[in-house]
């Protein structure tokens, strides 16, 4: 069963940034010992947490509150809490994760190892192993994740989670310091600096919304200094006032509304060590509002986007469904660095909105994609090539990041079910929609499937009559079931003869069948006379 299409909800947060400039020696001092400080103490509540596992009450929070406070502020010792049972949970999460994907490992490896040897797989399961040495190798990978999955289990029970602070993928840098291309000096620098903690929760009500990390309209940014740091203050109350003056560039204006009516606004101060920079990020939280009638996203035309490892591929579609100009791609390059690949898709999702507000449409239709289960090793073996594309895919970061950037241009995001889009869309739309001077790929004719199923049209076309029976006064006879018609786009039956055959004939008399409605349309066509299938609907 195909799902219905779906407006994406909106964005429930804002993140904006800007770059602390013209500090002076003491400033970065200053935000260097504060950092250092309330990191240690992050991470000692940390492993208080971790040590409380699932005996963790309201009570324990509060002692542990209590026992930060102390050291720094109640503030301090809210943020840090609160960090601290955020990454807790996200632990949590991606543990159980984990323990799904072995799962579903251990039974694939069980399935392919209980058929015989050279067994042929189908589309839903794949078939048994290839020789007897192959077998033995999967045997034995079967007890490892066995084994793996049993020890997860029993820490999952136990509320055992390992949490890095710093980083994971920075930790293992340390015994690779030649791949990552990093001095020792230069991955203690890192270190250090992931580990500090410089970040205050917001609060409606109070000055400016933030009490800990305030930052005035004008871009004077002051921080609440720890206890035990007071003496560096430099401004009354014990605040330490840095010399640099923040301009959020982005949704400034926006932003300064919040402060001025004195709404929650949660800072985040961090270093970039390989630019030498510090950054200021201010974000907020922001109703998730009803999104607009899917009628109301369909009235002007969808633009249809697939998603490849390297490209979009998009169309845009009419309100009928049907495809208007030329197919565009818009090209990323996902190797390299994090920010690097962010950026990219950044830029190829900016080069899409403006190309759709050029086209006049309401709404962007692409695929709701989720590879998470079809990623693993034992369900597609030796196609490593495979597994690569499709982890290559940006699936979890584009839905977040257009949602966002199109909110921002108003534009509604309406997600279709991907089942049979490229095999449909390559079928039916890749040759009809070639010319001489239009190349159409398997990717440009999959978004103008997905568009067509945001819009409610099917998405297959029946087979088109000879030219001299193409129009009459019926209208064209390539017409498709209605929008409303159930189950429109499932697969329909056969229309061979030995599937004619196989449907019940019609009643028979002294042991002599009728002529059936089949037999007369095979013998006009014997004829030479081309006969339409009648339309086959369904409830």
């Amino acid at each position: 069963m195909i799902d219905a299409p779906f407006v994406a909800l909106g964005p429930s947060g804002v993140a904006v940034r800007d770059r602390l400039k013209n500090l002076t020696s003491e400033d970065d001092e200053v935000l260097r010992v504060v950092g250092e400080h309330l990191g240690r103490l992050a991470s000692r509540d940390l492993a208080a947490r971790c040590a409380d596992a699932g005996d963790h009450t309201s009570d324990t929070w509060a002692a542990r509150k209590q026992g930060l406070t102390a050291e720094s502020s109640s503030r301090w010792a809210g943020s840090i809490t609160k960090a601290t049972h955020d990454q807790w949970a996200l632990s949590r999460r991606c543990q159980l994760a984990h323990i799904q994907n072995l799962e579903a490992g251990v039974r694939t490896l069980m399935h392919r190892l209980s058929l015989p040897l050279g067994e042929k797989g189908t589309r839903r399961a794949a078939g048994g192993y290839r020789s007897r040495g192959e077998w033995f190798h999967k045997s034995r990978r079967l007890h490892i994740l066995e084994h793996r999955l049993d020890v997860v289990r029993a820490e999952r029970e136990a509320g055992v989670v390992h949490v890095v602070r710093g980083g994971r993928k920075l930790l293992n840098n340390r015994h690779h310091l030649d791949k990552a291309q990093l001095t020792e000096a230069e991955w203690r620098q890192r270190w250090e600096a992931e580990r500090w903690f410089l970040a205050a929760d917001g609060e409606s009500g109070k000055p400016l919304g933030n009490e800990t990390i305030r930052v005035t309209p004008h871009g004077e940014v002051s921080i609440k200094l720890p206890a035990p740091l007071a003496d560096l203050a430099n401004a009354k109350h014990g605040r330490y006032v840095l010399t640099s003056r923040v301009v959020f560039a982005h949704r400034g204006q926006e932003w300064a509304d919040r402060v001025a009516a004195d709404r929650a606004v949660a800072y985040r101060i961090h270093l970039d060590v390989e630019r030498g920079r510090w950054y200021l990020t201010a974000s907020w939280q922001r109703l998730v509002v009803k999104t607009i009638p899917l009628d109301t996203a369909r009235a002007k035309g969808m633009i249809g986007v697939d998603t490849n490892a390297d490209h979009f591929a998009a169309y845009h579609l009419d309100p009928n469904g049907n495809p208007v100009g030329d197919p565009m791609r818009f090209p990323y390059d996902l190797s390299g660095t994090a920010d690097h690949r962010d950026a990219q898709i950044r830029h190829a999702i900016t080069r899409l909105l403006h190309w759709a507000q050029g086209c006049g449409v309401a709404a962007i239709a692409i695929e709701d994609l989720d590879f998470t289960a079809e990623k693993s090793r034992e369900k597609h073996g030796r196609r490593k090539r495979f597994r690569q594309l499709i982890s290559g895919i940006p699936t979890g970061k584009l839905k977040t990041r257009l949602v966002s950037m199109a909110a921002e241009m108003n534009f509604a995001i309406v997600a279709v079910d991907p089942a049979y889009t490229s095999q449909w869309g390559g079928r039916h739309w890749q040759k009809p929609m070639a010319t001489p001077r239009r190349k159409m790929s398997r990717h440009d004719a999959a978004s103008v499937a997905i568009g067509r199923r945001a819009l409610g049209y099917p998405i297959r076309r029946r087979t088109t009559p000879p030219p001299q029976h193409q129009s009459d006064a019926a209208g064209h006879r390539t017409a498709q079931a209605g929008p409303e018609t159930q189950e429109r786009e499932e697969t329909r039956p056969p229309v061979t003869e030995r599937a004619h055959d196989a449907r019940p004939r019609a009643g028979t008399q002294n042991g002599t069948r009728a002529t059936s409605a089949s037999k007369t349309v095979r013998d006009a066509r014997s004829a030479g006379t081309w006969v339409q299938d009648s339309l086959l609907l369904t409830d």
